[in-house]
């Protein structure tokens, strides 16, 4: 096998033999591309220089560097450098670049973490320079950067990239797409004089240029302090300059733009470049790698500048569902759009306003974002539910390309219509004005109504059961959305009365505290329960994995075993992330909930600090506040005063039912699921699938196709390779326009150590902030401040410790919100960043009137 390949015998497929980088580079050199000429050390060479080496245990990085700058280069390698060397020319000055395997990857670029080594002259110097990019595999930050992303350390090799130098007289990157905004084919450049690597490493505030479809949209002067050169003989210097006006001349920024969009179309993705111009002005194009920051766009076919909203955003979770989480979200928007009579031809394909990319769910808002109606209500909706967003919707309708092009209400009042007739709209708010004990009878009896659907005769074939579960997804939202009217009616007369009053809604927030029939509070305080009733010797001694055995074992103490069992049985259809059907219920997985039992038990605090007694104290308090209330109506008439004490107490009444819809629409979902894990086993017998969980990797289409034969495991392999490697992403958008614009990225960022948010929960608190990013296994000492990308009811149980909470994301009526006054905790939501602005140990003081924090 040779160990040195000239760029023009590479080409994209064989990233195992010569990494990212040459594989790039190579195929550039292929396609015509102004590529500096040069040829590539394979990663041959570096297994027999790397024979032996172990690649785990303590210490790996610094013993693998050591190990590789020791070894012997074997003659043959040390030959086959110095030939190629030669055949560049004469001492020629090159750069030596690392290409590894896991490198420059359509999901990972790993720029900068191996070392490149620049205007490197003489053999003897090339080969010095191969053997330190090959320690450099095995930096810290190579070390970190790889598991980060998943990738098995024992299987990457280092080629290395020797290459002409180009003497530049400007040189800097280049990305095809905003990888700020995320717009694509608009290129933005970064120059400076000499070569690149001022700019590449950061050590230069460069000239910034933005292009778009060949105009230059933006031009920034840099200061450009410093310049790096290469000097006679071998190796840089970096020189101190002072540069006024730009380095490149608009023709050249042009230029740069349409070689950047040449790159593009060999690639038919967005491209992160090198470049450099030389003394003659020539330009040459030194690298290219995918641009992996960026959110994937949303593919519909649509004409036309489209926005979208994240659904897993608004419902807590920033994670990927799984393809069949997908397929029942589809099939329950199907439901909702029939409501207001658009429903699709086909359910499984989702309703026409839901879009999919990044394996999440969107939801087209273009329509609301052009029509006058839209324009007037969605802000509105949105302030309530995710703040965030509201101001990114009101920059939208200044887009001229986002014109008003829908006048006429109609269309919207009549799909309201049609919605408020099928759900007996109407008579359930009449109902709650008038028999409020028959509203929250109708409210229990859905419930009742939906077990009796969930349940599935015996037998029933695998067929039947896909039957029922499509019929149950897309049939059973509009039966749980009927509760709604009679939460609406409570939260209607709530702002009635603030109106009547004359007091600020943000003033009346104690009202909502402690309020009835809420399911995640009554969970949240059995668990709470449960805690004090059970056996505490192996809860504070043991790690959850020995308590999740001993419970499946039956081992448990009998009281814990026992009681344990009982609230699975009423709670166990919930957990983390619950609206993807893929994911495991607490009673299939009860680890995070014996670990919040064992927190609980190893917990200090007297009985005035028990949820319990905080809940009982929170009922006095807004009855308290009812009272104020009532009496600022009093003094500005009587019956006003009576208006609004019969508006409050409907609406401590019904507040609580807000989160009844989501929680039947979880235990649906959870049936739903159990049966799918039924076919799962039938398909698994069948040797279509390794093991009945593979199941939730398939659509339902798939599954009722794979009813017939076949064998999936591969396909299974791949779905969950790309869920594992989606769940990685850091970062999704709130709102994303079809040309991959990210609005909320334009806006300007905030102050510095100023962090603004929305008011959720009045009261201020100071304390330890608690940053989780997953509640599994979270630990938060009392009084702690939880801060947190978002909530759903999984993460509730973390709130009964808590002394206040802060979320990236939410709006005054969002889960975490609602939970958050309830208990009486202040809380400010939507905070953009938090949790990587704050750290955990950090003291910060949350003002949930005032909606910030502030870190002390």
């Amino acid at each position: 096998m040779k160990t040195a390949l000239d760029f023009s015998e590479i080409d994209a497929g064989m990233l195992a033999e010569v990494g990212g980088k040459a594989a790039n580079l190579g195929e550039l050199t292929r396609a015509g591309l102004p590529v500096p000429p040069g040829w590539v050390l394979t990663t041959e060479a570096y297994r027999q220089v790397a024979e032996g080496l172990e690649t785990s245990g303590e210490g790996l990085a610094e013993r693998a560097r050591r190990h590789l700058l020791q070894a012997p280069v074997p003659d043959a390698v040390h030959e086959s450098i110095v030939k190629s060397y030669a055949a560049l020319g004469n001492d020629v000055p090159v750069a030596v670049r690392s290409s590894a395997t896991a490198e420059d990857l359509p999901f990972a670029s790993f720029a900068g973490q191996q070392d490149t080594f620049l205007n490197v002259v003489g053999s003897e110097a090339v080969v010095d320079a191969v053997r330190r990019c090959w320690a450099s595999l095995w930096t810290d930050r190579a070390v970190a950067y790889r598991e980060s992303n998943g990738i098995d350390h024992a299987v990457v090799r280092l080629a290395v990239v020797v290459q002409v130098m180009v003497d530049a007289q400007v040189a800097g990157v280049m990305f095809t797409a905003n990888p700020v905004t995320g717009r694509r084919h608009e290129a933005v450049i970064d120059a400076n004089p000499g070569l690149g690597e001022a700019v590449v490493s950061g050590a230069v505030n460069p000239d910034r240029f933005i292009v778009f479809g060949g105009e230059i949209l933006e031009r920034q002067a840099g200061d450009k302090r410093l310049t790096i050169r290469s000097l006679p003989g071998g190796g840089t210097e970096r020189v101190e300059t002072t540069s006024e006006g730009f380095c490149l001349t608009d023709d050249q920024v042009r230029d740069l733009a349409a070689l950047g969009t040449r790159v593009e179309d060999h690639y038919g993705a967005p491209q992160d470049t090198e470049w450099a111009v030389d003394q003659d002005g020539t330009l040459w194009l030194t690298q290219a790698r995918p641009i992996t920051t960026l959110y994937p766009l949303l593919e519909n076919g649509r004409p036309g500048l489209r926005v979208y909203f994240s659904l897993n955003v608004a419902q807590g979770v920033m994670g990927p569902l799984t393809p069949m989480g997908l397929s029942a979200f589809r099939l329950i928007s199907a439901g909702a759009a029939g409501l207001f009579g658009y429903g699709p031809a086909n359910r499984l394909d989702g309703a026409p306003f839901m879009a999919e990319s990044g394996q999440r769910m969107w939801i087209d808002l273009t329509t609301a974002v052009r029509s006058r109606f839209g324009r007037a209500v969605l802000p509105r909706m949105l302030t309530l539910g995710e703040a965030r967003t509201a101001p990114v919707f009101g920059r939208l309708v200044e887009d001229p390309r986002l014109s008003l092009t829908h006048t006429s209400r109609r269309p919207v009042l009549r799909g309201l219509r049609r919605f408020a007739r099928r759900i007996h709209a109407p008579s359930r708010v009449l109902l709650a004005l008038t028999r409020p004990p028959k509203a929250l009878e109708y409210a229990a009896r859905v419930g009742a109504e939906l077990d009796q659907r969930l349940a599935l005769p015996d037998p029933v074939t695998p067929a039947q059961r896909l039957d029922h579960a499509e019929r149950t997804l897309a049939g059973t939202f509009p039966a749980i959305v009927s509760i709604m009217p009679i939460v609406i009616t409570g939260y209607g007369l709530f702002a009635l009365a603030a109106k009547l009053s004359g007091v600020p809604v943000n003033d009346m927030q104690d009202v909502l505290r402690s309020v009835p029939h809420n399911p995640t509070t009554e969970m949240d305080l059995e668990l709470w329960d449960l805690a004090t009733r059970i056996e505490p010797d192996p809860f504070r001694k043991e790690p959850v994995s020995e308590l999740v055995r001993r419970y499946r074992a039956g081992q448990l103490p009998p009281v814990a075993q026992r009681e344990i069992t009982a609230f699975l049985d009423k709670y166990g259809h919930r957990g983390v992330a619950e609206i993807d059907l893929g994911l495991p219920r607490w009673s299939e997985d009860p680890a995070h909930i014996l670990g919040v039992l064992a927190n609980y038990l190893r917990m200090d605090g007297g009985a005035d600090l028990a949820p319990s007694a905080l809940f009982a104290k929170g009922a006095d308090a807004a009855r308290s506040a009812v009272a104020q209330v009532v009496a600022a109506a009093r003094r500005k008439g009587r019956w006003r005063a009576a208006v609004v004490g019969f508006g409050l107490r409907r609406t401590r009444m019904f507040a609580g039912l807000r989160e009844l819809p989501k929680f039947y629409a979880v235990k649906t979902i959870a049936a739903v699921r159990r049966s799918l894990l039924v076919v799962g086993d039938h398909l698994v017998d069948a040797g279509v699938l390794d093991s009945a969980a593979d199941v939730f990797f398939l659509s339902m289409q798939e599954v009722r196709s794979a009813l017939g034969g076949g064998d999936l495991r591969e396909l299974v392999g791949e779905r969950r390779a790309a869920y594992a490697q989606e769940s990685r992403r850091r970062h999704v958008p709130r709102v994303l326009l079809s040309d991959g614009t990210e609005p909320e990225a334009l806006a300007t960022a905030p102050t510095d150590g100023a962090l603004i948010g929305t008011a959720a929960s009045a009261g201020t608190v100071t304390g330890v902030a608690r940053v989780v990013l997953d509640p599994i296994g979270a630990h938060l000492e009392p009084g702690e401040i939880l801060v947190c990308p978002s909530t759903d009811p999984g993460w509730t149980p973390l709130f009964l410790t808590a002394g206040g909470l802060v979320m990236e994301m939410g709006g005054a009526m969002s889960h975490g919100a609602v939970v958050a006054r309830e208990y009486g905790i202040p809380a400010v939501v939507g905070v953009p960043d938090a949790t990587h602005r704050v750290t955990t140990g950090q003291e910060i003081e949350v003002n949930g009137a005032a909606g910030t924090v502030t870190l002390l």
